[in-house]
């Protein structure tokens, strides 16, 4: 598909139905997470590949906040062969299938596995995972669904 930005993440398994914002890579070099303040809000690499479109698309959203669950919060549910779509602000919709859902500690985070470019159309969910560490105040995991982009019926 040819690039556009994305304009709404739909998950009916899990019920997610959800806008974006553009997020940027940090000082950090890690991508920033969507703002916290909307706990129904994800975030995509806008500098990036867009869903559906060849190469590696990033799509980040928070599992909780402070005071309530978030858009990811159920994320983990997903299984292989569970279906999303992105709608594009192109009109068109991505559907995706997903391949695998891995968690990973965030000191040994598998990089290269989870970015790297590739000539298919790829989608990676990510949120935190595993356990909140109040001195870091931050979890201690990331949890990564793999997706492929479905072609489309002729």
């Amino acid at each position: 598909m040819p690039r556009s930005a994305p304009t709404r993440l739909k998950i009916p398994k899990i019920g997610v139905d959800a806008p974006f914002t553009g997020l940027k890579i940090g000082s950090s070099g890690a991508l920033d997470p969507p703002p916290a303040d909307d706990t129904n809000l994800v975030g995509w690499h806008a500098s990036g590949i867009s869903p559906g479109e060849r190469g590696t698309a990033l799509i980040a959203g928070h599992l909780d906040t402070a005071t309530a669950p978030a858009v990811f919060a159920r994320l983990r549910e997903l299984k292989r062969g569970d279906r999303f779509e992105v709608r594009r602000a192109d009109g068109t919709t991505a559907v995706f299938l997903v391949d695998a859902v891995e968690s990973f500690r965030k000191d040994d985070f598998p990089d290269k596995r989870v970015y790297d470019d590739t000539p298919d159309a790829l989608v990676r969910l990510i949120t935190c995972a595993g356990a909140y560490d109040r001195k870091a105040k931050d979890y201690t995991e990331n949890l990564v669904v793999f997706a492929h982009l479905v072609p489309a019926a002729r």
